[in-house]
């Protein structure tokens, strides 16, 4: 296996020693992520999982552009692989670092995980930690519906029949007549392939070195793990690759529906020896994330604190009227009846921007935020944006014959470290500043 390290939103030029691995590129240069997703390769883990989620038409987007030798990346990170060949796609803010502690720190922020030490990790390839990581996120998430069960077969032989006669078994064990009867019945059950599925993991989570601490996370993931383990005693070690065999369909079940997604994690983490060394020919594997659903996300974890709503445009939650009327939206346009900012609160819009905004503000970006604003007769409202420089916001006034108001460009320090402890005093430092900026505009 050879792995080829990029970086998000830049170019690179294949060097000679890397172009024995262009026909491996060339599976996923060009293509849209919703096509692969499609396209006969369940091995790879795109997030958000609901590529639309948010309306940025993240379907659309291409892992990686190619045009000659030359590899175009966009606002996409992680990993990903085709036969011998592993693309590692780093954020920008880890070009010239060893470790990409800025994307480890946006998952450990977004998905409530404690952020361990790269260099220390359970192995030392990030794919698989960063399987890891998900998999207590996923597993809180499905037993917070339950723990999954379906109708199982049960083969009995005795005395007390509760279900039809099952004849051939009947004459195999009960002649001459031992005073039994063999008999099937069919009921509810915690212990199925679906939940065994997740005791593997589990048990194969808990073998690896920071097994303890990626199960014992909090005390929700200890809760799950302990009601996965008791619904499952008739785990076998021995059995995994059967179990494996039998979860190879995806559930569809419309109560227990984010076991989808676990399942699909548990599969990746099992199977993982034999994905990494591309034992199923030309397909593509690996697990990857949206940089600006992420940055957006991350943004969340600590703008809700002094109060900015996060609107879930999919859900159709949180977000505000333009038009007093139903009847309106139908005549004018059944897409307006809700606007669904980044972030809000009473007096503040803010934008989530994973790209630059060093050379300024889009035409589209601009007038959203000022619909938004005039919508909710808000005086204020900006664009958060990671940067690599330690800068100050930059005030805009609008023209006073209009609304007026103020519009803000909020730059946020990543840090570049290769000491995870420096990293983080760096992040949290640049935090506070971006909150006290907020208040300080409030």
């Amino acid at each position: 296996m050879t792995q080829l390290q990029i970086t998000d939103n830049s170019q690179h030029n294949l060097k000679q020693n890397e172009l024995v691995h262009k026909s491996d590129l060339d599976r996923i240069a060009n293509v849209k992520i919703k096509d692969l997703a499609l396209d006969g390769n369940p091995n790879l883990l795109v997030f958000p999982q609901d590529l639309n989620r948010y309306g940025d038409d993240i379907s659309e987007s291409y892992i990686i552009t190619m045009r000659g030798n030359e590899i175009s990346t966009g606002n996409i990170m992680g990993f990903v692989g085709v036969n011998e060949t592993q693309l590692d796609i780093k954020s920008r803010f880890a070009k010239g670092c060893q470790y990409d502690y800025f994307l480890h720190y946006m998952l450990q922020k977004v998905f409530a995980i404690n952020l361990f030490d790269i260099k220390h990790s359970t192995s030392q390839e990030p794919i698989f930690d960063f399987l890891l990581y998900l998999f207590p996120y996923y597993l809180k998430k499905a037993v917070a519906q339950g723990v999954f069960k379906k109708y199982r077969r049960f083969e009995y032989n005795d005395a007390n029949i509760r279900g039809p006669i099952d004849v051939s078994r009947h004459i195999r064990q009960n002649i001459p007549f031992k005073g039994t009867v063999a008999y099937s019945t069919r009921k509810h059950s915690y212990d199925n392939e679906v939940t065994q599925l997740v005791r593997h993991t589990i048990e194969y989570i808990r073998s690896k070195l920071s097994g303890a601490t990626i199960l014992n996370n909090d005390s929700d993931t200890k809760t799950a793990v302990s009601q996965i383990v008791m619904a499952t005693p008739s785990y076998n070690v021995r059995e995994r690759q059967r179990i494996i065999n039998q979860n190879l369909r995806p559930i569809q079940h419309p109560y227990f529906a984010a076991y989808t997604d676990l399942q699909k994690i548990c599969l990746q983490i099992l199977r993982h020896e034999s994905l990494k060394y591309g034992q199923e020919k030309d397909q593509v594997y690996g697990i990857l994330f949206d940089g600006a659903w992420l940055w957006e996300e991350y943004l969340n974890t600590v703008l809700k604190s002094i109060g900015f709503n996060h609107p879930e445009n999919k859900k159709h939650k949180g977000g505000f009227r333009m038009f007093e009327k139903d009847s309106y939206d139908d005549a004018i346009s059944k897409n307006s009846r809700r606007l669904y900012p980044d972030f809000w609160k009473d007096d503040f819009i803010l934008d989530a921007k994973y790209k630059h905004l060093n050379n300024g503000v889009g035409r589209e970006d601009l007038y959203q935020v000022v619909t938004y604003m005039f919508c909710k007769q808000i005086k204020k409202g900006g664009y958060v944006y990671p940067y690599e420089k330690d800068e100050n916001p930059v005030k805009y006034e609008l023209h006073k014959d209009s609304y007026g108001g103020n519009i803000y460009v909020i730059p946020v320090y990543i840090p570049t470290h290769d000491n995870l402890q420096k990293f983080i005093e760096g992040m949290r430092t640049s935090e506070k500043k971006m909150l006290a900026i907020c208040k300080g505009i409030l």
